[in-house]
């Protein structure tokens, strides 16, 4: 076994006054959910009947990437505010076999006679946040397509069984879900089709209250039927088409067609010795990579676990960072994204250099990005999985706000995401508007590995993510917490571009925030396990056991694989 293998189980068997113990800094948390521990496979989602969907999956000979599809058309299903076949989705693949990790971007692109000058002729001057022209072509199930063909085992008439079976049959509603959706009432009212697809007598169905949506049953047994084209061509993608229509847009059969998912080369950086790995742009993963590079010049592990110092560090890495991710990253395809110099030790050596530890900065050039809208929370899924044979798959998928652009195609039962609300209509810039082109993302999904032990993670939550994923790291490889401590352990997060704004959760102590206050930050202070800061999953292999953990800031639940394998 190796040392930091080793060095990770110890943690892991410390009890709670142990692992609480540490020369410097406040107490490591005592994390209030066990980690799940096997030999075998494990499924980490934020809804119970996700996770088993998947691990059901494994029970019967499925690979983790079988088990990520079968577990994500259940969310979409059962968390329909956050996710499903109307967004988008990205993937990290770690193949055991091979050692090699892949990625894949199944994010859609804008329809080909959406512009600023079609905007402009509709005198609007900056991205609509909702409706028809902040629809881009869903790419979640071309992303199922691309992820079953290359490494899937299963058909999907059998991955899609248990989400079928739910939508016809029905489902009682989760606790924190309820609560999420009986918030978008108003949203949902909006239109006669997500009226009845989303509401029971004009309200949200209520936490434990059985709700079904056969709709979305018919939808799933086109793809299980038909692959792709079960949702990009027949009776669904008319369905799309008609709706746009309808409502002004200019989503055309091609567009729809003619979109399939792309597969990535994951960029990655070094932090303590970790390989951590994101998606390249157009996502935001390079802003939490670009973070690491600046934290890792202060000795974050000396100072201790929420020292003022290192939260400081942290929280300017993040202005930094996000500024040039803001200015540079865009889709590719459509303009030159300076990844090598951006990743570069110069680059982070440059930046550092501007983070004065006495005071915050207010201000942090390049600046906020003209019409990008700053998103507070965001509704996105995060689940990761990990099968008997080591195979990681790091999971994201969203509709980008709570039940995405609020229109659903007629008897589809889905939601279109709005991640069109991301491009800006300032003219020459990377991520301006343009046909076929793909908007700045949020969604990352990560992964890390050191001396055999690897960790596949991700925490949603719309710009929370990348300062999240720094967090998570830093708690790993800086304070040597297990990966359920690391998901638990409180959180700062930074969603707005400009000012001295942060926001502390109340699981970070008052000595620190006051302190934080004392050097210019204006902290706002949030009570703990909200949606405010994101919520994540994690798993783990390290000497031949795999480890599973899910975070109590939502419904989630890690699930391990049974020990009868039916085939």
């Amino acid at each position: 076994m190796t040392p930091t293998a080793t060095r990770l189980l110890l943690a892991m068997s410390a009890t709670a006054s142990t692992a609480a113990a540490q020369s410097s800094g406040h107490p490591l948390p005592v994390p209030g959910r066990s980690i799940v521990t096997t030999t075998l496979g494990i499924v980490a989602a934020s809804q119970p009947l996700a996770a088993k969907a998947g691990a059901e999956i494994l029970d019967r000979g499925g690979n983790a990437i079988d088990a990520a599809i079968a577990a994500n058309a259940v969310l979409g299903l059962v968390e329909p505010h956050m996710n499903g076949v109307g967004g988008d989705l990205f993937a990290i693949i770690y193949e055991a076999a091979t050692g090699k990790v892949h990625g894949l971007n199944a994010s859609g692109w804008a329809p080909s006679g959406l512009t600023p000058a079609f905007l402009a002729e509709r005198e609007l001057t900056r991205m609509p946040s909702n409706g028809i022209f902040s629809v881009t072509v869903p790419g979640a199930v071309a992303g199922w397509d691309a992820l079953r063909t290359r490494f899937g085992t299963r058909p999907f008439s059998e991955l899609l069984e248990s989400a079928i079976w739910y939508a016809e049959h029905g489902f009682p509603v989760s606790e924190v879900i309820a609560h999420e959706w009986g918030e978008q009432v108003r949203k949902l009212s909006a239109t006669p089709e997500a009226r009845a697809t989303y509401l029971i007598d004009g309200r949200a169905p209520r936490f434990g209250e059985v709700f079904r949506n056969p709709n979305l049953a018919a939808t799933l047994r086109r793809i299980a039927e038909h692959g792709r084209d079960g949702f990009y061509k027949g009776p669904t993608a008319e369905s799309i088409l008609a709706l746009s229509r309808t409502a002004g847009g200019t989503m055309t059969a091609a567009d729809l067609a003619e979109f399939d998912a792309e597969w990535q080369e994951p960029i990655s950086t070094t932090y303590r010795g970790w390989r951590v790995y994101e998606m390249p742009p157009q996502g935001q993963g390079i802003a939490a990579l670009m973070m690491l590079n600046i934290m890792e010049r202060y000795p974050l592990g000396e100072w201790g676990f929420h020292d003022p110092r290192g939260l400081h560090v942290m929280i300017e890495a993040k202005k930094l960072a996000y500024a040039d991710m803001l200015r540079y990253v865009a889709d590719p395809k459509f303009s030159q994204v300076p990844v090598a110099q951006l990743l570069s030790r110069e680059h982070a050596a440059a930046r550092a250099a501007k983070l004065d530890l006495r005071t915050a900065a207010c201000d942090v050039v390049p600046g906020e990005v003209a019409g990008l809208q700053d998103a507070h929370g965001g509704d996105t899924i995060y689940l990761t999985v990990i099968d008997a044979e080591g195979n990681i798959v790091s999971f994201i998928q969203s509709v980008y706000s709570a039940f995405g652009s609020g229109l659903v195609p007629p008897a589809s039962g889905f939601a279109l995401h709005n991640r069109g609300a991301l491009f800006t209509l300032e003219a020459g810039h990377p991520n301006t508007l343009a046909p076929r082109k793909r908007p700045l993302h949020t969604i990352i999904p990560a992964f890390m590995e050191k001396d055999g032990v690897r960790i596949g993670f991700g925490i949603m939550g719309g710009w929370t993510q990348s300062q999240a994923h720094a967090q998570f790291v830093a708690n790993i490889a800086d304070y040597g917490m297990t990966i359920q401590q690391a998901l638990e352990a409180g959180r700062f997060v930074k969603n707005s571009f400009r000012g001295c704004d942060v926001t502390i959760e109340s699981l970070i102590p008052e000595s620190s925030r006051e302190a934080l206050k004392a050097l210019g930050h204006e902290v706002r202070l949030v009570g703990p396990r909200t949606d405010t800061f994101g919520r994540g999953q994690a798993v783990m292999s390290a000497g031949g056991v795999h480890f599973g953990a899910s975070e109590p800031r939502h419904d989630g639940a890690a699930v391990p694989q049974g020990a009868k394998r039916r085939h």
